[in-house]
């Protein structure tokens, strides 16, 4: 059996046999406690009424058991974690506070310098907050009748740990967080919810990196884009945060093109996640919303709003939004239609700036759920604009389901992924290919 997939079996092994965790419905046992699809929200994920001016400070913080932990001579492995919660500031100029998860691995960095820092951002976990990665890291499984969640982000989180890196995990603004919607593919909400989590992660107790610390960006899918998007905005949202190597995977660029391709999709949940979040950054969009959608559409958009991602493959796999609409129109015509709703998406668009320090962008060639095309474009257009781009086209074959297309580079490049990535931290140059880029298939 290939490496990776010795690794992969054993993580999926040790899920189940260790750290696989089977939520039951309770009720909320404290005021401040909220209940999504039968998972009690603990309380820590409440913000307060008032938060610290400054993006980036702790808010509050508390142990995490990870789920996945074996006991050592040395502490346990893969780390110590902690919950975070910290201030970040979301795409209206707005305080938000944003959760998530530091983790102080055990194993020692091998590099040069000091011990090295990952901001995590995870791919597509859902909009109700018991989605939240950072609840992943403790239920890798969340399972219970109402809700299915999976914590699929660990696996490369622990790779990262492994190498010696420190990592922090974003949850990203309303997600785990109860007091707002989680904005979904929202590129600066993203942007500085990654970028303030690394600020967050030099004030934990107990924490080795500091401002001296290298720092990387690790993303695929929604993290991919995430990463994308905080190292364009790094120079002017949080130039105290140095990047030394972003890597993006399959990020969405252009939301146009993925709009497009999710609609009738077995993750066509991820449409009602888009819209849902773009309402919650521009109200002024609702009316247009509400003119546009039937009863049927309403109630999914309510319905997904707190659904993670196995319950809308259940729910919502292959729903097409002509059943949404109430002329019978698919979502992606009506914004194109409507020059509100293709203005803000337009105002989504990941490549119209430079990003800062180096980037590893990959993307498999038969994506057509995140197109491959438009991912492509981003690493032409960073290109052009002079960026240190490693771009790689991952070769994978079509097979049929737009979910595995998308997913299997996830798995096979993860490795190269996190050994780029590392290969940075350490100081090493990169070696940028934007004049022999491959062909677009």
């Amino acid at each position: 059996m290939p490496a990776r997939r010795r690794l992969l079996a054993a993580a999926v092994t040790a899920a189940a046999c260790l750290g696989t965790q089977v939520l039951t419905s309770t009720a909320a046992t404290a005021a401040d406690e909220v209940v999504s699809r039968g998972v009690t929200i603990p309380a820590f994920y409440n913000p307060p009424a008032a938060l610290p001016a400054a993006d980036g400070t702790l808010v509050r913080s508390e142990p995490l058991p990870l789920a996945l932990s074996l006991p050592t001579l040395h502490g346990p492995l893969p780390g110590s974690a902690t919950r975070l919660m910290y201030k970040s500031t979301d795409s209206n100029g707005k305080p938000v506070a944003v959760t998530g998860a530091y983790i102080e691995p055990t194993a020692r960095w091998k590099g040069d310098g000091p011990r090295p820092l990952v901001a995590v951002a995870p791919g597509t976990m859902g909009q109700g907050d018991q989605c939240a990665a950072s609840m992943g890291l403790e239920h890798p499984l969340t399972f219970n009748g109402q809700t299915v969640s999976v914590g699929y982000e660990d696996l490369a989180i622990y790779r990262l740990l492994a190498k010696g890196a420190a990592v922090v995990v974003t949850d990203y603004a309303g997600l785990g967080a109860t007091d707002r919607l989680h904005t979904y593919v929202n590129r600066v909400d993203e942007a500085h919810a990654v970028l303030d989590a690394v600020r967050a992660a030099r004030s934990v107790d107990g924490a080795s990196v500091t401002a001296g610390s290298p720092v990387g960006l690790f993303g695929y899918s929604q993290g991919g884009g995430a990463t994308a998007a905080a190292a364009e905005l790094q120079s002017s949202y949080a130039p105290d945060v140095t990047l030394t190597g972003t890597y993006s995977g399959a990020p969405p660029a252009d939301l146009t093109s993925v709009t497009r391709a999710i609609d009738g999709s077995e993750l066509a949940g991820a449409l009602g996640w888009s819209l849902n979040g773009f309402l919650q950054s521009d109200p002024a969009l609702k009316p247009i919303a509400e003119a546009h959608l039937n009863t049927a559409g309403k109630a999914a958009l309510a319905d997904l709003s707190t659904m993670c991602v196995g319950d809308a493959l259940f729910g919502y796999g292959n729903a097409k939004s002509t059943k949404w609409t109430t002329d019978g129109r698919s979502m992606s015509d009506i914004i194109a239609a409507t020059p509100a709703l293709q203005a803000f998406l337009d105002s989504q668009r990941i490549g119209r700036l430079k990003p800062s320090g180096p980037v590893r962008l990959a993307t498999g060639i038969s994506d057509n759920l995140v197109p491959h095309g438009q991912s492509r474009d981003l690493a032409a257009d960073w290109c052009r604009k002079g960026a240190d781009v490693t771009y790689k086209a991952v070769l994978l074959p079509n097979v049929g389901s737009a979910l595995l297309n998308h997913f299997a580079p996830l798995l096979t490049d993860q490795g190269d992924a996190v050994d780029w990535l590392s290969d940075r931290l350490a100081g090493k140059p990169a070696a940028s290919n934007c004049r022999t880029m491959p062909l677009q298939p």
